[in-house]
């Protein structure tokens, strides 16, 4: 088990001001960030254990008389048989049960390790495992695999990628198609909103809990007052809007399946990625927390659409509240408060942002066309756009888009939208954003063809 240590005051003050220089430095956040992901198995209560570290998410073991339940199985095969190793040196109990909180495929790939683990595994998810991918699949669409390789920074060297804010720089072998290859999949499905498991010697309840998936569900472990959360909680301001492309993730139903997990009285917290939180007091806290921190979100962007406001005039406005930006666990390490606005005003009321000037908007070439003669000339708009790099790199990466639109100086332009892109990733503390822009500021020098939507 885990305990708490007390820190010197000297070396508390120090850590202090370490934590405080590196608040305004993305860089060094991110970078302090990677303790996160240490590789440990933690004993988060009795009989109770959860491998962190291995790969991109948590895999958690209880172990019954007769037998073991594991929580999630790894992004592939090699992370599932790593932490299976590590498990093995605790017990040789075989698996009885596993359950998958949702059908991510970072936490389902290794399921045919553990499966392999035991005799008539029982295997549980919600009965609409896989909502997500099966939607894309049916209506054909494969771009959000392009956009998921930027976001999650596959394309770039390992020192140019940090981690992935909740989970730390990592390649998998095949990710969630090692899960449909194995031909594992789950035998047990939940299909009422609470159900009570028995396997293995051991009592589990599965809750069903909208959040970040349609498909989600919690573990509730009484015997110990364990919450096993899946993504409805991790460290840091929740992704909900991933910019790989989702569909809306119902936020407002994401908040109700944070108070069930408050009204359980857990004893201890494990999330879909990150450590996890040990103690009645710090883990009602957080939970109390994250979830009345995305109410706020959610409460102040729906006014502000009752006002009228479009998308970008409320991420003008919706901030949150100080006593919350202050808490790491809150910070926007994955996701992003403003682009958790925008997917709220769209999951309600769709794309048009209810200007009447935003229904038929002119083409990015026309547009282009008229900015150009207001600068003066593509010569002039080009050298505007050299001159903002430094002092506005958002300015000069929009008009790098209209010379693009006009396939004017393509190499040049290409370039210079690059240089802005890798500056605005610079600051940017979001880690999937930071290693999106970086993504395709690498292509766009890579390229001397055109690389659509990254260009324009």
């Amino acid at each position: 088990m885990k305990t708490c240590t007390i820190v010197p005051i000297s070396i508390a003050f120090l850590l202090f001001c370490n934590i405080n220089l590196a608040a305004g430095n993305p860089e060094a956040l991110l970078q302090e960030r990677n303790a996160e992901f240490k590789q440990d198995i933690i004993e988060v209560a009795p009989n109770v254990y959860t491998a962190v570290g291995y790969a991109v998410s948590p895999t958690s073991m209880i172990i019954g008389e007769s037998g073991i339940i594991i929580i999630d199985t790894q992004i592939d095969s090699s992370a599932a048989q790593a932490v299976l190793t590590e498990f093995r040196k605790i017990t040789e109990k075989p698996v009885a049960g596993i359950v998958l909180t949702h059908g991510h495929g970072d936490h389902t790939g290794g399921l045919h390790v553990f499966a392999a683990a035991g005799k008539d595994v029982q295997i549980w998810a919600r009965k609409n495992f896989n909502q997500e991918s099966r939607k894309f699949s049916n209506a054909g669409l494969t771009i959000q695999g392009t956009r998921g390789a930027r976001q999650g920074g596959f394309l770039l060297p390992p020192g140019s990628r940090i981690n992935n804010g909740v989970a730390k720089q990592y390649f998998p072998e095949r990710g969630g198609e090692v899960f449909a290859a194995a031909g594992a999949k789950p035998t047990h499905y939940l299909s009422e909103d609470r159900q009570r498991v028995r396997t293995g010697g051991i009592e589990i309840d599965l809750v069903a809990a909208t959040g970040e998936a349609y498909d989600e569900l919690y573990v509730w472990y009484p015997k110990e007052r364990v919450v096993f959360a899946g993504d409805n909680f991790y460290k840091s301001w929740p992704n909900l809007y991933a910019i790989r492309g989702t569909p809306y993730r119902d936020v407002l139903a994401w908040i109700n399946s944070l108070s069930l997990m408050i009204n359980e009285k857990p004893k201890h917290l494990v999330g879909g990625h990150t450590r996890p939180i040990l103690g009645e007091e710090q883990t009602t806290i957080t939970l109390t927390n994250y979830r009345d921190a995305i109410r706020s979100i959610f409460d102040q962007t729906i006014a502000g659409m009752n006002r009228g406001l479009t998308p970008d005039e409320l991420v003008e406005i919706v901030k949150l509240p100080e006593k919350y930006s202050q808490l790491d666990y809150l910070r926007e390490y994955y996701g992003n408060i403003e682009w958790g606005v925008r997917a709220i005003f769209s999951g309600y009321l769709g794309w048009f942002d209810g200007n009447p000037s935003s229904l038929f908007p002119l083409s990015p070439e026309e547009e282009a066309k008229e900015i150009v003669k207001l600068a003066g000339g593509t010569d002039v708009l080009l050298s505007k756009a050299r001159s903002s790099l430094l002092k506005n790199p958002q300015w000069t990466a929009q008009l790098c888009d209209y010379l693009l639109a006009l396939g004017y100086a393509d190499d040049d332009v290409r370039h210079l939208k690059a240089d802005a892109l890798e500056l605005i990733g610079g600051e940017l503390l979001t880690a999937t954003g930071r290693n999106y822009y970086f993504s395709v500021a690498k292509q766009l020098r890579e390229s001397t063809d055109s690389v659509g939507p990254i260009a324009q």
